[in-house]
C-alpha cells in the first residue's frame, strides 16, 4: 500500500464480486428484497465482447419477475419480431442445407407454456439493462475498477479489503457473505482453495466482430440470427451482432495462430469485400465443475463454479439462474425466516442443473460446422445433391437440441433437496432435452398458465406469485378453509406467505392437487390437500429443518 493510499471502513449485507451478468441478477434480487449489498468489479464492463447473445425464456421469466423484461425487450438491437432463424449453409452467399425457425423460442407470439419469450440480444446490451435497474434500488452500491484484494471468514461473516484500481485506495468491507461470480479466472475461487474437476481443453476458438455495410443485402439466405457455415475451408458461424452493420465471426483455431481473419471471413462469406476488423477475443472451451460453491459464508455461482462449450446458448442463462436460487435464500437468511438448511440447498440443487446443462453443451460442442462437412457438398449436379440431402439430415436429427432445448431450461428439476417435500411413489419422465412437459412435482418450476388475455402484467400466474417470500396457491375452491389455516401457521412463525386464489382458472389438471406451495425462485415446493403436510412444508421450504418423506 502506497502512503497515498487510504484505508476505510464499509459494512454491508453482501459482497459480490463480478459485476457480469451473474452478478448483476445476483444484486437486483438482493436489492429488490432490501438488502444491501457491494457490488466490485475490476473491469469497466465496456465494449463489443460479443459473450452471449441468447437471453433464454426462463432469464426473462426472471427479468419480468424483476419488473425489467419490456427493457430488455426495448434494448433488442433488431427488435422482438426479428426472425431467430438458424440457417445452416455451404457459405453465406452458398447453398442452404437446413434451417430452424424460432429457435430458441424467441418469437414474441404468446405461448402457455411461458410468460416470456426467449430474446436474442448481445451481452453487452443486457448487462446496460441490468446495471440500469441495479443502480435504482437503493440498497446496491456497484463499484467498477475495484478488485478484491483478501478475505477472511469467521461465524460472523466475511472481512475482506477491496482496492480502487485507479487510485490505488484500499478499503475494508464487513460482510455477512460474500459472492464470488467472478468468473471463469475466478479470484474468490482461488483463495478458497477450490478446484474445477473435467476435462480442459476441450479446443480452442476465436470470435471476431467485423463491419460490413450492407451485408445483410448481399446474401439470399433471409434474415437469421446465426449462419452456420459448412466447407472445408473455414467452417464457422457468423451472427449478426448489432443493428449497425456489425457482425459476429467465430471460428475453430489452433492455438498460437495470429493470422489475419480478413481472409478467412471473406472466403466464409463468399464474397471479395471489405471488412473491417473491430475486435478479436480468443477463448478455450472446458467441460468443468467446482469441486465445491460453497465454503462457510462464502458462495461461487456462474461460470466461476462451471464452464462449458458456448454452444446452446445456456452459459449467462444459468448463472442468472444461480443467482436467484442463492438470493432468495440469502435474503431469508438476512431476514430472519431462512434455516439451517436453506443455504446448504444451493449447491444441492444447482449442480444437478450444471451437471445436465454442461453434458447438453459438450454434445452441441461435437456436432461442430467443421463435423458436418462431407466430399462433395458443394458440387453441382444430382451427386451434389444428395450429399446435401444426407447432410440435412444429420443436421436437423443432431443439432435440434441445441436451438430448440425447451426441455433443458424449462424442464430442469431438483430432484433432491432438503427443502422439498418429496412425494413416495411418483414415477418422473426422463429428462428430454426438446420436449417439455409441465409438472407440478416438488422441485419443477411450478407450471404456467395465463389468467387473462395478453401479455400485461397480471396476465400470467407467474406475475401473482410472491418474489419475496413462499406463495400458498389455492387450486381448488374447496380448500379454501385449509388454506386459511396454513396462512395463519405462516404467520405464527413469521415465514413470509401469499395467499394466492386461482381456484376458478381451472388449474387442477396441471397440478395435480388442491394446494401448492411455491418458492419465491417459481419453483414447486410442495403440493397436495393435507393441511398438516402444509404446515410442515412450510417449515421444510423456509430451511428450518429437513423433509422426510410423507
Amino acid at each position: 500500500m502506497t502512503a497515498a493510499s487510504k484505508k476505510q471502513e464499509l459494512e454491508t449485507d453482501v459482497l459480490i464480486v463480478g459485476a457480469g451478468p451473474a452478478g448483476l441478477s445476483m444484486a437486483i434480487e438482493l436489492g429488490m428484497q432490501g438488502h444491501r449489498c457491494l457490488l466490485v468489479e475490476r473491469h469497466d464492463r465496456v465494449g463489443l465482447a460479443p459473450r452471449a447473445k441468447t437471453t433464454n425464456v426462463r432469464s426473462r421469466e426472471l427479468m419480468r419477475r424483476w419488473g425489467i423484461a419490456d427493457q430488455l425487450a426495448a434494448a433488442s438491437p433488431f427488435g422482438i419480431d426479428y426472425p431467430s432463424n438458424v440457417v445452416f449453409a455451404t457459405r453465406l452467399t452458398g447453398r442452404e442445407l437446413a434451417r430452424f425457425p424460432n429457435a430458441f423460442y424467441c418469437s414474441p407470439v404468446r405461448d402457455d407454456r411461458f410468460s416470456e419469450h426467449a430474446q436474442w440480444i448481445p451481452q453487452y446490451k443486457v448487462e446496460e439493462v441490468l446495471r440500469a435497474h441495479a443502480h435504482e434500488l437503493p440498497g446496491v452500491d456497484i463499484r467498477f475498477s475495484t478488485c478484491l484484494i483478501d478475505f477472511s471468514a469467521s461465524a460472523e461473516g466475511i472481512t475482506a479489503t477491496v482496492s480502487n484500481l485507479h487510485n490505488g485506495d484500499t478499503q475494508v468491507v464487513r460482510a455477512k457473505y460474500l459472492v464470488g461470480a467472478d468468473g471463469a479466472r475466478s479470484t474468490v475461487r482461488e483463495k478458497l482453495g477450490v478446484k474445477m474437476e473435467g476435462t480442459s481443453p476441450l479446443s480452442h476458438h476465436a470470435n471476431v466482430i467485423f463491419h460490413a455495410p450492407g451485408l445483410a443485402q448481399l446474401h439470399k439466405l433471409g434474415p437469421a440470427v446465426m449462419y452456420w457455415l459448412v466447407n472445408p475451408d473455414v467452417p464457422s458461424v457468423i451472427a449478426p451482432l448489432d443493428d449497425n452493420d456489425l457482425w459476429t465471426f467465430g471460428y475453430t483455431k489452433q492455438e498460437g495462430d495470429d493470422s489475419d481473419p480478413g481472409p478467412l471471413i471473406r472466403a466464409a462469406l463468399g464474397l471479395d469485400i471489405k471488412v473491417d476488423i473491430r475486435s478479436r477475443d480468443e477463448w478455450t472451451a472446458h467441460q468443468l465443475i467446482a469441486t465445491r460453491y460453497r465454503q462457510g459464508p462464502v458462495f461461487l455461482i456462474g461460470d466461476a463454479c462451471h464452464l462449458h462449450p458456448p454452444f446452446g446458448g445456456h452459459g449467462m442463462n444459468m448463472g442468472i439462474g444461480d443467482a436467484v436460487d442463492l438470493g432468495w435464500k440469502l435474503s431469508a437468511m438476512l431476514s430472519g425466516w431462512g434455516g439451517p438448511c436453506l443455504l446448504d440447498s444451493y449447491e444441492t440443487e444447482r449442480r444437478q442443473v450444471h451437471s445436465r446443462v454442461v453434458q447438453e453443451s459438450v454434445t452441441n460442442h461435437k456436432r461442430n460446422s467443421g463435423s458436418l462437412w462431407r466430399e462433395g457438398l458443394e458440387d453441382d449436379g444430382p451427386r451434389g445433391e444428395l450429399i446435401r440431402a444426407d447432410v440435412a439430415c444429420v443436421i436437423a436429427t443432431g443439432k435440434r437440441q441445441e436451438f430448440d432445448s425447451l426441455g433443458v431450461v424449462l424442464g430442469s428439476r431438483y430432484d433432491s433437496s432438503p427443502i422439498l417435500m418429496p412425494e413416495a411413489g411418483i414415477e418422473r419422465d426422463p429428462a428430454d432435452s426438446t420436449h417439455y412437459v409441465a409438472c407440478a412435482h416438488p422441485g419443477c418450476l411450478a407450471p404456467h398458465a395465463w389468467l387473462s388475455e395478453g401479455r400485461a402484467h397480471g396476465a400470467s400466474l407467474f406475475d401473482h406469485f410472491s418474489p419475496t417470500g413462499l406463495t400458498l396457491l389455492l387450486i381448488c375452491s374447496s380448500a379454501k378453509q385449509a388454506a386459511a389455516v396454513v396462512a395463519a401457521k405462516a404467520c405464527e412463525l413469521k415465514i413470509p406467505l401469499k395467499l394466492v386464489d386461482a381456484s376458478a382458472h381451472g388449474l387442477h389438471a396441471l397440478y395435480g392437487a388442491d394446494m401448492a406451495l411455491i418458492r419465491p425462485d417459481q419453483f414447486v415446493a410442495w403440493r397436495g390437500d393435507s393441511i398438516s403436510t402444509a404446515c410442515t412444508a412450510l417449515e421444510v421450504a423456509a430451511g428450518r429443518h429437513a423433509h422426510a418423506l410423507v
